[in-house]
């Protein structure tokens, strides 16, 4: 492993800005996909320092910010029950609801705990037998393989008072219906390195092959990205479309085996409600019929809503590439970190985070 420093290297960076500024002058629009990625590029200003040619949209990168509202409320209702703690990741907890969020039953009393791993819940519930533990569960397919290790250690383990609350989502079906949408006329993706870690590159290569565009999977620093937009570029003039991984050091093009089988030991494929985006087919993970005593939604015989808007806030838009943060009314005047309107500004990865700590109007 690289020290970081070599990633942040401005000599090199200004060799990346001068190489795309000599090349081909179309008008290349390319996706980028992670929140992390997001943030790097607006951190680092490179988004205002590519040549005007060049756009990078946003895409739905983001798990928390599209992690529906029913779920949330599905949570809320569970930890108003006696005898029971429900954990999940930090980010989750300032995740609005149809009407409030986790935080705000926390701070009233409710025994609801931030935790860093499911594993850490299964702990939890190996320690307090009479008490019910339930792990909301949310993230793409970097997250997943734990979520799927607590569930079959606790089937493994009898560890019956252990279940979760699934809405773990699969990137590759938003992404396709990003692509689809002539609105964005995407010609260039940078993948999101820490899926592919697990996942590998094959879904990729046939994404490249299907809709005739380069693909090259990146990391989140800022010459990785200046490497992944220049091999994008260079592929642009060539008409090639093709994946690379520029992101190595992580990246295999089989991903992690041990994971992915643990995940298809666990989870079964199921379509899945996107915050702002609606439901997607095969999008997301369900467990198996063998696991569904931690199933919390059978468990606890939980109901769902059909809740898709967060009200005024365009945050479906900007999450499919139609839309930035800036042309949002709300943006920076009724909706800021402290007083979020919608899921995108209240994680950590969040496009109008970003777009709020690094690209104000004021």
């Amino acid at each position: 492993m690289k020290y970081i420093d070599e990633y942040r290297d401005r000599t090199q960076a200004v060799a990346y800005f001068s190489a795309l500024r000599k090349m081909k002058h179309e008008p290349w629009r390319l996706l980028e996909v992670c929140g992390g990625q997001t943030h790097t590029l607006l951190k680092y200003n490179i988004l205002d320092t590519l040549p005007h040619n060049i756009t990078l949209v946003h895409g739905p990168g983001c798990p928390v910010c599209v992690t529906p509202l029913d779920l949330i409320d599905k949570a809320i209702t569970l930890s108003c029950q006696e005898n029971l703690v429900l954990c999940t990741f930090a980010d989750l907890l300032r995740i609005p609801g149809s009407e409030s969020d986790l935080q705000h039953f926390k701070a009233d009393g409710r025994n609801i705990q931030a935790v860093l791993s499911p594993l850490d819940a299964l702990h939890m519930a190996r320690c307090h037998p009479d008490c019910e533990i339930v792990f909301l569960a949310a993230g793409y397919e970097t997250t997943a393989p734990a979520t799927a290790m607590a569930v079959h250690l606790a089937r493994e383990q009898g560890i019956a008072n252990f279940s979760i609350l699934a809405s773990h989502t699969l990137i590759l079906p938003a992404l396709e219906s990003v692509l689809k949408n002539p609105e964005t006329k995407i010609d260039g993706l940078l993948a999101p390195g820490h899926v592919c870690t697990v996942t590998g590159i094959r879904d990729y290569e046939i994404l490249a092959s299907t809709y005739n565009i380069p693909v090259v999977i990146t990391g989140f620093e800022p010459i990785d990205l200046l490497q992944g937009i220049v091999r994008i570029v260079r592929q642009l003039e060539k008409q090639l479309a093709t994946v690379e991984i520029q992101y190595s050091r992580a990246v295999r093009p089989d991903g992690n085996l041990l994971a992915r089988q643990l995940v298809d030991e666990v989870f079964e494929i199921t379509d899945r409600e996107w915050r702002g985006i609606g439901t997607l087919e095969k999008s997301g993970l369900t467990l198996r019929a063998e696991f569904r005593d931690h199933d919390a939604d059978i468990k606890f015989k939980l109901k769902s809503t059909t809740i898709t808007s967060d009200g005024p806030c365009i945050m479906g838009a900007i999450l499919q590439g139609l839309k930035k943060p800036l042309e949002c009314p709300l943006f920076e005047v009724n909706c800021t970190p402290d007083t979020p309107q919608g899921a995108a500004m209240v994680s950590a990865e969040g496009v109008c985070a970003a777009y709020y700590h690094y690209k104000r109007r004021s």
